[in-house]
């Protein structure tokens, strides 16, 4: 009965070192994923907010009335 209490107790801190390894390690790796995720396509989303503002001010500028002096 002794040894199986030596065996579990041995079994436990072997599991929480475990634990303790592969949180930070999914961790690390979660963060290097997401890094070059958002590298790889920030430039599409940069390309699509810069036509989106171009858009918008040429929308405004349809408003404006150019044949107006200006002061």
């Amino acid at each position: 009965m002794q040894g199986f209490q030596a065996v579990a107790a041995s079994s436990s801190s072997v599991f929480a070192a475990l634990i303790w390894w592969l949180i930070p390690f999914f961790a690390v790796l979660g963060a290097i994923i997401y890094v070059t995720w958002v590298a790889k396509f920030k430039d599409k989303y940069a390309n699509e907010t810069n036509r989106s503002v171009t858009k918008f001010q040429s929308f405004q500028d349809s408003f404006r009335d150019d044949s107006a002096p200006n002061t």
